[in-house]
């Protein structure tokens, strides 16, 4: 495969540099959770090759993620995913220029898996490594899908995370708001649960909505109207199991979409209002940025990107949100991670640690509430 001619500053293990006259191409791994993913991706924003293996199937009995099936299949396949990868790209471990994988945070087994495999292609093939935050990958995937200049005000909303953030630069995070709770993807998944709707739940929510009717239950908006950016969910996933309960029965196919409906629905407000709230803030802080980035799972919802797109443009901001299939977990996001940190000269020891908690704004304050995911 023909490769390019620019200059690219990579330093190598020691700490010295180097200067590599090529388009940088970077292996990037991530298995934070349940999905086990490689991609390959250059420094022009080209994915080379992206594949993933879901575990559905396997954690779908249970309701939810199981930590140990997950790393076991980590284990089984992310070999063959990364030769898949280096396949579908028309490449070998020659044509790569570093190796990125999620360092954290996450679930501490899975992160394990693909970080020690990501320090043994860096070893044996002296290629620098990037530890990358799994957030910081959501955070940065609209500068490869849609080449956003910072700053930009990024509402990260995933089955462990719901924040909003002001992104001033690779590795420079302003948090504005953080749930007190449960994230918005984890209601999600517990109304499929309670629904009967399946794992993953997200998508199955979705679905059910579009046949629903979202006035028929009144369900709460847990922390609308009141000061501040943090979001809380634990009071509506209560409420929607009340509803259920006061049926008197299993609900029928219609009133199975009405709940949908009705919880989406109420989604949809808090994060709309705690949005409207982020982009003041915004303003006061980066008047002439113009720009609000939605990331994570739950942005890959339809539904709630066209109210959030509206809740933007009434804010003078344009919203951005990465393809669907860039919302979700992917190897894409954490190589191209790894590109914006190798470009900075960023890179890690083969000592680095799996973490699993790792907050993007160190220096936040703690959320009033517990629970809080980092």
């Amino acid at each position: 495969m023909a490769r390019g001619v620019k200059s690219v500053y990579c330093p190598d293990r020691r700490g010295k540099s180097m200067i590599r006259q090529a388009d940088m191409i970077v292996l990037g791994i991530e298995t934070s959770c349940d999905d086990t993913c490689a991609a390959l991706v250059r420094d022009d924003r080209r994915v080379l090759a992206n594949v993933a293996r879901g575990q559905a199937d396997a954690h779908a009995p249970f309701g939810g993620v199981v930590p140990e099936i997950a790393a076991r299949a980590h284990v089984e396949c992310l070999d063959r995913l990364i030769a898949r990868a280096l396949a579908d790209a028309d490449l070998d471990f020659d044509a790569l220029d570093g190796v990125a994988a999620t360092a954290g945070p996450g679930l501490i087994g899975g992160v394990m898996v693909g970080l020690t495999t990501a320090k043994a292609i860096a070893a044996v093939r002296k290629l620098p490594l990037v530890a990358v935050n799994h957030l910081e990958g959501h955070a940065l995937t609209a500068r490869l899908t849609d080449d956003v200049a910072f700053p930009y005000l990024l509402l990260l909303v995933s089955g462990g995370h719901c924040q909003l953030l002001i992104v001033e630069g690779v590795g420079r995070y302003v948090r504005l708001g953080t749930t007190i709770d449960d994230a918005v993807g984890e209601a999600f998944d517990k109304t499929a649960k309670l629904l009967g709707l399946g794992f993953p739940g997200g998508p199955a929510v979705e679905d059910a909505a579009r046949a629903g009717d979202p006035r028929r239950f009144d369900l709460p908006r847990p922390l609308l109207g009141r000061p501040g950016c943090d979001f809380s969910f634990s009071g509506l996933k209560t409420a929607l199991r009340h509803a259920v309960e006061g049926l008197g029965g299993g609900p029928d196919e219609k009133t199975r979409a009405d709940l949908c409906a009705s919880f989406q629905a109420a989604v949809a407000d808090v994060l709309a209002e705690r949005a409207a709230r982020a982009i003041d803030i915004f303003h006061d802080h980066h008047p002439d940025a113009r720009t609000l980035v939605i990331a994570g799972g739950v942005a890959a919802n339809a539904a709630l990107r066209a109210r959030l797109a509206r809740v933007a443009a009434e804010g003078g901001l344009a919203m951005i949100a990465p393809p669907p299939a860039l919302c979700t977990d992917n190897g894409a996001m954490i190589a191209w991670a790894g590109i914006e940190r190798l470009r900075l000269g960023l890179t890690d020891g083969l000592e680095v640690a799996p973490r699993a908690r790792w907050p993007l704004d160190p220096d936040a304050a703690p959320a009033p509430g517990a629970g809080v995911k980092a």
